[in-house]
């Protein structure tokens, strides 16, 4: 049996020894360069908010039309969630992740010089949707199921707070590019972003602890250690067989639902039609990328906090009290009168509830359906969660067009909020808290 360290960090591999002398182990290395990746993916899909009145304005694209590209975009980086867990499988970490972020530079780059809505379809809705779509929270998962025993919940929710973090914190650098020098500039600001994230990558991903002679974070040093899983079946099918699994368990259909319900509320409406609505009541769009910005930075808190609730109370417990408050405050901000104190207890109360969902969805797809084919589970779950944001993306731009107010699409969204809620009522009741994570 191969020598693998638990704890110290000690490992065959020149950067595993040099961090394991200095207490560190590697799988914290692996979290912290997949948090700047998936940090700086989702500044792809985040920024767009911020470029929407202004593509608006020199191209003469109605929102509608600018939110159909939007609602591919997301609905792709979900549809393709389930083969990016298969491509980790098949193939690793580093490859994909190194491919994602050099495609959603390409197709970044590429758009400066477009001048037809087709072009925005094709390079902002397929190919960074695609590209996206492999450095999202499925990517998060595989990392912590495969480099921590311990903390994995903990783990889970810093690298979902990266990803929802990258689409919001970016937003006031855009915004005052795109004021100062116009969005082209800050098409070039974010692929300078990209190259950095790929050379972290590049030198710091390792696959698993054992291709470098070590065991997960807080493993039992003298337990056996498994063998990487096998594909099941082919690459392709692989997924599909773990979705003719999955929807014979009602858990996969609440979890699936309601995640619809998060990228509806989150991704799909407050992150793309914020700042268009703010602007409705005359808020520069500076100022609204800042309110998002704030959500940015409360959402990290968030998610961290529910990832370290999440290993000591019921996951269903959770859920039931995220999506109740998030359907409140969707239902109370159009009444706010957007003043500058509404707003601000919007930002604050919204960014801590913004994706705290994932580490308690995580889990509950971890207990349902094994970690041997949880990671491909979740890629389903993720992918009802991107076509939720895909869907709304679109029905919020064409509500504003055809009814001049984004009113009905918040407080529509508020109710599906509620109703998710509900959907894990008598679950919660009826579950005990988990043990606490050693």
């Amino acid at each position: 049996m191969t020598n693998l360290s638990a704890g110290k960090g000690q490992g065959g591999d020149p950067l595993t020894r040099f961090f394991g002398r200095l207490g560190i182990h590697y799988g914290w290395v692996v979290a912290f360069v997949t948090f700047f990746a998936a940090l700086v993916a989702a500044g792809a899909v985040g920024s767009v908010g911020v470029m929407l009145i202004p593509l608006q304005l020199e191209f003469g694209w109605t929102q509608a039309e600018i939110s159909s590209a939007l609602g591919i975009r997301l609905a792709l980086v979900g549809l393709i969630a389930p083969f990016a867990a298969a491509l980790f499988i098949r193939f690793g970490l580093r490859p994909v992740m190194v491919a994602s972020l050099a495609l959603i530079g390409a197709g970044t780059a590429a758009s400066v010089w477009m001048t037809e809505l087709w072009h925005l379809v094709a390079l902002w809705g397929v190919v960074v949707g695609l590209a996206a779509g492999l450095t999202a929270l499925v990517m998060s998962a595989t990392v912590a199921t495969r480099w921590f025993e311990t903390r994995r919940g903990l783990v889970i929710g810093l690298l979902s707070a990266a990803t929802a973090m990258g689409q919001l914190v970016f937003l006031p650098l855009m915004a005052w590019i795109v004021e100062q020098r116009g969005w082209r500039d800050a098409i070039w600001a974010l692929c300078a972003l990209y190259a950095v994230a790929t050379l972290l990558v590049i030198v710091f991903i390792r696959n698993r602890p054992a291709d470098v002679g070590l065991r997960p974070f807080g493993a039992n040093a003298d337990a056996p250690t498994p063998d990487p899983p096998a594909m099941q079946g082919t690459l392709f099918l692989a997924p599909f067989e773990a979705l003719a699994v999955a929807v014979r368990k009602p858990m996969f259909w609440v979890l699936a639902g309601a995640f619809f319900v998060c990228g509806a509320s989150t991704n799909g409406l407050v992150q793309m039609h914020l700042i268009p609505m703010c602007g409705d009541y005359l808020i520069p769009a500076t100022a609204a990328a800042g309110t998002l910005a704030l959500m940015g930075g409360f959402n990290f808190v968030g998610t961290v906090l529910s990832g370290w609730l999440t290993d000591r109370f019921s996951p269903r417990l959770l859920l039931f009290i995220y999506y109740g408050l998030r359907g409140l405050s969707l239902l109370y901000l159009p009444l706010s009168g957007f003043d500058p104190v509404a707003l601000t207890v919007f930002a604050v109360f919204y960014g801590l509830d913004w994706i705290a969902t994932v580490p308690p969805t995580v889990k509950l797809t971890a207990d349902t359906f094994g970690p041997a084919r949880a990671t491909l589970v979740f890629g389903w779950i993720f992918a009802s969660h991107q076509l939720g944001a895909g869907l709304v993306a679109w029905l919020a731009g064409v509500a504003r067009t055809e009814l001049g107010s984004y009113t009905l699409a918040f407080q529509g969204a508020g109710v599906l909020c509620i109703l998710a809620a509900l959907a894990f009522a008598g679950r919660a009741r009826r579950a005990g808290p988990t043990p606490a994570a050693a």
